[in-house]
């Protein structure tokens, strides 16, 4: 398969950098459509050559829905007038404005396939039904930053928009480009089963099929789908930047995520400095009396309950707090929402992907120069942040073994003991 153009759009910033690098073309992030030149009327169109891509952040999760199907909007027609691949990434939670988005992306096209399964993760689909680690989101306390629960199916989070559920079996049964079509037919968007990245290869190949008038939408694991199908073998890779280690590393927790406390934990077992802030410091006292200008390796993170409803004026005020001392540091930002927020604080308007450290976690370049990774807050094992940290600092040292306890040693296991 040639490699094609590809115009690519998310809703937050490290949705976008997950996207660049699973569609494995040489690839370029905007942050936001206004600031990569992305308008539909009047002007030129800054949009890929041919064989590269352009992943947008449109920054879009947390606007009104009327807001964010504009900017949507917007994007796709400069794409679909330049010819252009289009995909749409989406939370694999459902979070968003993904009726409004989704019904937006559709405008003018033959049909969306959808497939928001990322079997990497261990979030499944089955019978239209998002299900982590084979539990049924609905039934997760997944959602529980969202001050709501969560939707019982994607058809539900698609609510207004005509779907139509095609199940496994179908998926894998050989005519999955017809039966597409078919719902088509009946003026309907497939909402695809998948359990495995063959299927969502299945589901790529059989939506490109159908020609440039029919879109996909779907999580970052239908975006590799759709790299593997346009790359089989990617592409060269972004050269790395110089090592830095004289510079601080800055990692920056606006996750509520309680997996947080753990990552947080692995990167204080090897030195680094934590400073955790709770809201009213960051609400109410001055830049100047927070001690967080970053020294070696430094990670600041947010404490204490945080309601949905003031969380984008807390990640804007942390990111505000960062930018004052960032400097000429490295970042390590996690929640697509805080990379945002911080970026734009430092006037960063675009990076370059350079390489994926562990699945989510993308390591990119700002045009200063400085080193960028970006990281789903939700994802990412107990070690993510030290495997980070390591990658961008390879003398970072390995935590050291537990000591025996000299009075309670442990006991040894005798044959036929449980393990």
């Amino acid at each position: 398969m040639s490699r094609g153009r590809v115009l690519a759009l998310a809703d937050d910033l490290s949705g976008a950098a997950e996207t660049a690098i699973a569609l494995r073309l040489p690839s370029r992030i905007v942050l936001g459509a206004s600031s990569g030149g992305l308008r539909a009327e009047g002007g030129s169109v800054a949009l890929p050559a041919t064989g590269d891509c352009v992943v947008v952040d449109l920054d879009s999760r947390q606007l009104p829905p009327t807001h964010a199907a504009r900017s949507v909007q917007t994007a796709v027609a400069a794409g679909a007038f330049h010819g252009g691949l289009l995909f749409k990434k989406v939370d694999s939670l459902l979070r968003g404005n993904l009726a409004a988005e989704t019904a937006a992306y559709a405008a003018g096209a033959r049909g969306v396939v959808i497939a928001s399964a990322l079997p990497v993760a261990g979030r499944t689909v089955r019978g239209g039904v998002v299900h982590l680690g084979g539990v049924p989101l609905h039934a997760t306390d997944a959602w529980r930053a969202e001050g709501r629960p969560p939707p019982r199916s994607v058809s539900q989070a698609l609510r207004g928009v005509p779907t139509a559920l095609v199940p496994l079996s179908v998926v894998r049964g050989g005519a999955l480009a017809d039966a597409l079509d078919a719902r088509f037919a009946q003026g309907r968007h497939p909402v695809c089963d998948a359990e495995t990245d063959e299927d969502l290869d299945l589901i790529a190949a059989a939506a490109h099929e159908l020609g440039p008038d029919v879109r996909t939408l779907g999580t970052g694991g239908l975006a590799a789908a759709l790299g593997r199908l346009l790359a089989p073998a990617p592409g060269p890779a972004v050269p790395r930047p110089r090592d830095t280690p004289d510079r601080p590393l800055l990692v920056v927790v606006g996750t509520a995520e309680p997996t947080a406390v753990a990552q947080i934990a692995h990167l204080t077992a090897v030195g680094a400095r934590h400073v955790p802030l709770s809201a009213d410091e960051l609400m109410s006292a001055p830049t100047s009396r927070l001690d967080i200008t970053p020294i070696g390796i430094t990670v600041v993170s947010l404490t204490g309950p945080v309601s949905p409803a003031s969380s984008r004026e807390l990640v804007t005020a942390l990111a505000s707090a960062v930018a004052d001392v960032a400097g000429g540091s490295d970042l390590v930002l996690t929640g697509g929402e805080t990379a945002r927020r911080v970026l734009d604080a430092l006037g960063i308007t675009q990076l370059r992907p350079v390489a994926q450290i562990h699945h989510g976690a993308v390591h990119s370049r700002a045009p200063d120069g400085r080193c960028v990774v970006t990281r789903p807050g939700s994802y990412g094992e107990a070690d993510s942040l030290l495997r980070i940290a390591r990658a961008l600092r390879p003398e970072t040292p390995h935590p050291e073994p537990p000591h025996p306890d000299p009075v309670h040693p442990a006991p040894s296991r005798l044959r036929g003991e449980a393990l």
